[in-house]
């Protein structure tokens, strides 16, 4: 029991006598025969130490940081899963180490299937477990509605990993029947890899919603400008190959700039993203109206009082209206370029932390700046643009400048942590409960 106490794996080493003429002699015989197990006589307890791969207690703790709990399912004896827990952080003191957090896979076994779903909840550390405790404990937190991911590397693991959400297999240990079964291979067998496989899936998700926060706040603008100006003047301000380009910036360019944005280590301080939740956030559709609502209003400002305000209303007519359309598109491709910044970082006030990190970021988004110079500057007729003073440049910088204060006042708005598809879907459910009824 100290031995085990103390993570030791336990063997004992025994021997007996046996007549030899009892012995089979032929080789098939020999493979299905068995020494006798009684008259054993004990000839020493051995214990085996497997210590920890180093740093396997920092990637737990930062998995428990990130919202992820690591629960260990081993066939070791209770006493030495319980040691290697407390060893690896996954158990952080004795305290903790009572049933059911630290519990038996036959305890678990017998359990009738509610009861299962009850207690996986709380299980930390499960011993004497044999494979198909594994899938049962996967079965039952699935049921529970939580996200699962199992690493295992052996063929008895296989059904487990099928079952998981996610299932990890190991590269070097794992056998091709695991490997098969699971969806990512970990190719170092390294437990702290997962880390990384939890980082990269952050990244990934982090980065479709940044992409969809910039597409839909272009695509609301870009809508209610033309659809408000065309119904009120019969004219639009945007044509068809001013909008191309800003599809462009939006689809290619944007896609490219934010899709590229490398993980950080604020991602691993979010909790983790449940089955159900919607992809677009109340946080993003905070700052999609904010920054809309400029957008348009500033845009709508210019597009009816424009020839007023940048004192063109002496010039000529159809010049002046040139003019500006031209300051309209130039601004709405200004407000897009700057906003790509605050697309970076949905919920953070500095959305410049780490800009450098990303090269192709900053690349692109001077790209942008530059080819849209030449299209105002030299394709007048094809991009149906006028080329625009030092001073209309310049406010059409400021204009897309505005985005970065406003950003950062539109953050310091609360939203509610119920999604807003919630608040949509409550009509239709009444709607239905009275047809029910």
């Amino acid at each position: 029991i100290p031995w085990q106490k103390n993570s030791l794996r336990c063997v004992a080493i025994a021997c007996r006598t046996h007549e030899l003429n009892k012995v089979p002699k032929e080789q098939e015989e020999l493979d299905k025969w068995a020494l006798p197990e009684d008259e054993l006589a004990l000839l020493a307890i051995v214990g085996i130490k497997d210590p920890c791969r180093p740093g396997v207690r920092e990637a737990v703790r930062i998995c428990t940081n990130a919202g992820v709990k690591v629960r260990m399912v081993t066939g070791d004896n209770i006493q030495t899963a319980k040691a290697i827990a407390l060893e690896c952080g996954i158990l952080s003191s004795d305290v903790d180490a009572v049933e059911p957090t630290i519990i038996e896979g036959k305890v678990f076994r017998e359990l009738s299937e509610k009861e299962r779903e009850q207690v996986a909840k709380k299980i930390t550390v499960m011993g004497r477990s044999s494979p198909n405790d594994k899938l049962l404990l996967v079965q039952a937190l699935r049921r529970n509605g939580d996200v699962v991911a199992v690493t295992g590397d052996g063929t008895n693991d296989a059904p487990a990993l099928h079952e998981a959400d996610i299932g990890l297999s190991m590269g070097i240990s794992g056998t091709e029947v695991a490997k098969e079964s699971s969806d990512i291979i970990i190719l170092d067998d390294n437990f702290a890899s997962v880390v990384k496989v939890v980082r990269w899936g952050r990244s990934v998700y982090a980065n479709i919603q940044k992409f969809i926060q910039f597409q839909l706040t272009v695509n609301v603008a870009a809508l209610i400008i033309n659809v408000v100006a065309a119904m009120s003047s019969g004219d639009v301000p945007l044509k068809a190959v001013q909008l191309l380009w800003v599809n462009l910036i939006m689809d290619t360019l944007g896609a490219l700039a934010l899709a590229t944005e490398p993980p950080t280590d604020h991602l691993m301080h979010r909790t983790p993203v449940g089955r159900r939740e919607p992809l677009i956030t109340n946080i993003m559709w905070r700052n999609l109206l904010v920054q809309s609502l400029y957008q348009v209003a500033v845009l709508l400002v210019l597009n009816f009082a424009g020839l007023t305000i940048l004192g063109l209303n002496k010039d000529n007519h159809a010049h002046a209206v040139e003019v500006k359309n031209t300051m309209i598109f130039n601004a709405f491709v200004m407000c897009q370029i700057f906003n790509e910044f605050n697309a970076r970082k949905p919920d953070e006030m500095n959305v410049f932390r780490g800009v450098t990190k990303n090269p192709l970021f900053v690349a692109i988004v001077g790209v942008t700046f530059i080819l849209q110079i030449l299209i105002v500057t030299f394709l007048g007729k094809f991009a149906h643009t006028v080329r625009l003073s030092w001073q209309l440049w310049l406010a059409s910088i400021v204009i897309g400048l505005v985005s970065w204060p406003l950003a950062i006042v539109g953050k310091l708005i609360p939203v509610p942590k119920t999604p807003m598809s919630v608040y949509f879907k409550k009509p239709f459910r009444k709607y239905k409960a009275s047809r029910n009824a």
